[in-house]
C-alpha cells in the first residue's frame, strides 16, 4: 500500500530510486546526526522529504533540488549556499558598491568566495543585523515587505517617551505614504533627556522607524536594528560578520518555505 503518510514513492520529485544519495546519509553529512541516529529519525517520522514524511530506510534524494525537514526544521542540503550575519557600523551604506564613494559592503565578504548580496537595507546612519547571502530565493522571501518578517529595533530618542506615547506607536500614526502602527512597542529607558525605545515591525518602507518617532515628537538619536526574523545579532561587534550557525540556518531556511508561497496581505 502506497499512502503520502508514510513516505509514497510512486513519482515525483525525490521519489525512490536507484539514483540520488540514501536520506540517511544526507542527514549524517550535513551534521543533522549521526548515521545510526538519523536512521532512527526517519523510522519514527520526524523526517520530511518535499513535504511528505518518510519512513523507509531506502529512501533516495537528490539533494540539488529535493526539500527535507527534521522535525519540522528545514535542513540546507545545497552546499553552494551561504548565508552571512554582518553587524553593519554607521557610516556604510547597503550596497556592494556606491557611486558616491562612501564605504559599502564589499569590505565585510572578502572572507566568502561567493559573491553574497545584501538582503534588504539599513541606512547609512542605521547600524545593525544585515544579512548577506547568494540565495536569491530566500532572499525575496526576507526582503519583500509583502511576507511580513519581523524586525526589532533599539532607538534612542530625543525626550522622555510617555506610555500614551508607546500606544499610539501601537495604534498608528499617519504618514505621508499612509498609515503605519508597529507590531510591538515599549520604553525600555529614560534619562537626561533621552529614551530608549524598542520597536517591532514588519513594514519594509524606507527609514519607517525614524519618520514613526519623529512623528510622535520623537526624533531618532541613534538606532539599531538587533533582530531580524529568527536572527538575532547577540554578541556579534559592530563590523564584524560570521556565517550562520546550523540552527540558524535551518530556523532562516525553514521561515523561507512556510512564508515563501504565502504573502502576507
Amino acid at each position: 500500500m502506497s499512502d503520502a503518510s508514510t513516505g509514497s514513492t510512486t513519482g515525483g520529485a525525490g521519489s525512490a530510486s536507484e539514483e540520488g544519495v540514501r536520506l540517511q546519509k544526507v542527514l549524517a553529512n550535513r551534521g543533522v546526526a549521526s548515521r545510526r541516529v538519523a536512521e532512527q529519525m526517519i523510522v519514527e517520522g520526524r523526517v520530511r522529504v518535499n513535504g511528505l514524511v518518510v519512513t523507509e530506510l531506502g529512501r533516495r534524494i537528490h539533494p540539488e533540488t529535493d526539500l527535507v525537514d527534521v522535525d519540522g526544521t528545514a535542513i540546507q542540503l545545497d552546499e553552494s549556499k551561504r548565508y552571512v550575519i554582518l553587524n553593519k557600523p554607521t557610516g556604510v551604506v547597503s550596497s556592494m558598491s556606491d557611486d558616491r564613494g562612501r564605504p559599502d559592503l564589499r569590505r565585510y565578504t572578502k572572507d566568502w568566495d561567493e559573491r553574497l548580496y545584501n538582503v534588504g537595507r539599513l541606512d547609512a546612519d542605521t547600524s545593525g543585523l544585515l544579512v548577506l547571502t547568494n540565495d536569491g530565493d530566500l532572499a525575496h522571501v526576507l526582503a519583500h515587505p509583502s511576507f511580513g518578517v519581523t524586525k526589532v529595533y533599539i532607538a534612542k530618542v530625543e525626550g522622555q517617551v510617555l506610555p500614551q506615547t508607546i500606544q499610539r506607536l501601537l495604534k498608528g500614526v499617519e504618514l505621508e505614504d499612509g498609515r503605519i502602527a508597529a507590531d510591538k512597542a515599549r520604553l525600555l529607558d529614560a534619562s537626561r533627556g533621552e529614551s530608549l525605545v524598542e520597536l517591532t515591525l514588519h513594514s519594509g518602507k524606507n527609514r519607517i522607524v525614524r519618520r514613526m518617532m519623529a512623528e510622535v515628537g520623537h526624533p531618532v538619536v541613534e538606532l539599531v536594528r538587533r533582530q531580524f526574523g529568527p536572527l538575532h545579532l547577540g554578541t556579534l561587534p559592530v563590523g564584524k560578520a560570521r556565517e550562520l550557525t546550523t540552527v540558524e540556518r535551518g530556523a532562516l531556511l525553514t521561515l523561507s518555505r512556510r512564508d515563501g508561497d504565502a504573502p502576507v496581505e
